[in-house]
């Protein structure tokens, strides 16, 4: 009864008001791509990934033919499972969208299995702490100057304790003054972080993290390309500020190397590009092992639980996109959020929502 019966795939659309930019990319428009796994049984395990605007029928694509090897599997074969992927993604690469469609069917396994044990995952995979600090995120270059200030009032205002927002325009001078005037409308008492995408190279992040120094920027978000690791190590070195990446890894191997160069402070694991919930812990025992404190990229329903199960959380990102799209939101409250106490990942997207594919 265990066993995997179907699946569906669904997307849904959470729009923005107008187009929003960072330093590398546009998005015109908030997708995903819902994955439902009905066992035998009848229980149904779901998962996400976010999509934007980017490749919809690849992903789709990978996904079907994920699906359609892992009928009759048990569903708490995770491990098993995620190898004889691993195997047969080998040929075409075990990066990219193949690992998006594997780590979808990881979650979605993993939420039916915990649904079966009658137990919210961060209990079955044994519990550290049951309250995680989390931080307002946005910010984004597109924003003219009052939509910055509105927002990152607006997360101040909701009890929010920490804000990000995005920097790599050309000028680096005008990032600098985004970052006066948004600790001017937030003041002291809330942390500042800023995330450049990858979009600036080493002179400019190291202008940048120098002279924000005054403004007591809590850490620097992928400041340069994700494999420049002597990049990473300079700065470092001599900018003075903390360094955080992660969410474009698909393997630990980034922060091996950044770690051993000393060249980190914070880890970001995206769960879809990383592989899943084996692939997240496994990704921070190793960070916890060089030191490194673990605050993952934008799944925050997904992360929540997972951070309550390791001793090196530093908290999670936080966007309202899936919050209309759900049926039990994350509650906030004073800049932390509580796991759901439901069985699997506590949530479920409304069926008015869905459009199968």
């Amino acid at each position: 009864m265990i066993k995997i019966k179907s699946y569906s795939i669904f997307t849904a659309k959470s729009r923005p008001d107008h187009p929003i930019s960072d330093s590398t990319h546009t998005l015109t428009e908030i997708s995903f791509i819902i994955l439902r796994l009905q066992l035998e049984s009848g229980i149904i395990g779901e998962s996400y990934l976010l999509s934007f605007q980017y490749s919809p029928r690849a992903i789709a694509g990978a996904l079907k033919d994920v699906g359609d090897l892992l009928i009759g599997e048990e569903v708490n074969n995770t491990v098993k499972v995620f190898d004889k992927i691993n195997h047969l993604n080998e040929y075409f690469g075990a990066e990219g969208i193949n690992r998006w469609a594997q780590a979808a069917y990881n979650i979605a396994m993993w939420d039916a299995w915990c649904k079966t044990l009658g137990q919210p995952i961060w209990k079955v995979l044994g519990t550290y702490t049951t309250r995680i600090p989390v931080y307002g995120s946005g910010g984004w270059i597109s924003y003219s100057i009052d939509e910055l200030v509105n927002e990152v009032s607006n997360y101040k205002s909701r009890g929010f304790n920490a804000v990000k927002i995005k920097v790599g325009k050309p000028d680096w001078k005008e990032d600098l003054e985004r970052l006066r005037i948004v600790r001017e409308a937030v003041g002291d008492q809330v942390n500042i972080m800023m995330d450049a995408n990858q979009g600036m190279d080493v002179p400019s992040a190291l202008a940048l993290a120098r002279s924000a120094k005054e403004l007591g920027i809590y850490w620097f978000e992928e400041p340069i390309d994700h494999s420049d690791f002597q990049g990473y190590q300079l700065l470092k070195n001599q900018a003075g500020i903390s360094l955080a990446m992660g969410e474009r890894e698909y393997s630990t191997v980034p922060l091996r190397e950044l770690a051993l160069r000393n060249a980190l402070d914070i880890w970001q694991p995206d769960i879809l590009r990383i592989g899943g919930v084996e692939a997240w812990k496994d990704s921070a025992a190793l960070a916890k092992a060089f030191n490194i404190t673990v605050l993952p990229h934008y799944y925050k329903d997904y992360d929540i639980p997972l951070l309550c199960t390791i001793p090196n959380g530093a908290g999670a990102e936080s966007f309202d996109w899936i919050d209309p799209l759900i049926d039990e939101p994350l509650k906030i409250t004073d800049g932390f959020a509580i796991p759901h106490d439901k069985a699997g990942w506590g949530f479920t997207f409304k069926n008015s929502v869905l459009n199968e594919i």
